[in-house]
């Protein structure tokens, strides 16, 4: 017990600013991602086959190798390309934390879009039909009735979606970032206490977990709350 408080005492400056930085990763990730998620759902479901074929080799490609490969072709790859070397993006994409972040968001915009395209395609169709009744056009109907509707029935799969990315962050230390699993592996080679370590850093990612979980109840309570009024 000891030797476990002394380890808090030294490395949980290491742990509580690996933390922080895995939440940013989370935070920025999650937001870019869902930006690009957008209009590669609507990509996914447009007739023009170009669009079409681009999104889904896109989707298919990101869903469909792992994300420690991605890592490893963003922020090792990269710089095999002299055109990128020399260009003024090199200065910030030799960076391990952009990568990273541009690693997180081409992921998780990849499995967001077929949430979000989900949650499209499970709008009733009578409140497609009210829309365009009343005269809106297919980008306001999108805007005021499609997407607001769709992101209150994805609300709990998105969820997990955002539980995934956070644990896909612990993937990060792999390219030398000292997030929260990063400054656990530097913890445990120091200390040679790896149970205690990873111990503490899995209560940690648990009650990230345990935040996220409540942040997405409370969403679903507050724009799925006219589904209980009308019971």
């Amino acid at each position: 017990m000891d030797a476990f408080l002394e380890m808090v005492r030294e490395y949980g400056p290491d742990f509580f600013w690996g933390t922080v930085l895995t939440i940013q990763l989370v935070v920025i990730s999650a937001l870019l991602g869902a930006a690009m998620a957008i209009p590669l759902a609507l990509a996914r479901m447009s007739r023009n086959l170009p669009l079409y074929w681009i999104s889904s080799a896109y989707s298919i490609f990101f869903r469909g190798t792992p994300l420690l490969v991605q890592f490893f072709l963003i922020y090792y790859g990269l710089g095999q390309f002299a055109f990128i070397r020399t260009s003024f993006l090199w200065p910030f994409l030799r960076e391990a934390y952009v990568c990273a972040i541009i690693t997180l968001t081409l992921n998780t915009a990849a499995y967001s879009s077929e949430v979000i395209r989900g949650g499209i395609l499970s709008v009733p169709r009578g409140e497609i039909e009210a829309a365009r009744a009343t005269g809106m056009s297919a980008f306001t109907a999108y805007r005021l009735v499609i997407l607001p509707r769709a992101f209150s029935l994805i609300l709990p799969a998105y969820s997990n979606e955002i539980i995934i990315l956070l644990k896909g962050t612990s993937l990060a230390s792999t390219i030398t970032l000292l997030e929260l699993m990063g400054a656990s592996q530097l913890a445990a080679s120091a200390t040679y206490q790896p149970i205690q370590v990873f111990a503490l850093a899995g209560i940690i990612y648990y009650c990230l977990t345990m935040a996220i979980t409540s942040l997405f109840h409370w969403l679903e309570r507050r724009y799925n709350r006219y589904m209980t009024l009308a019971r």
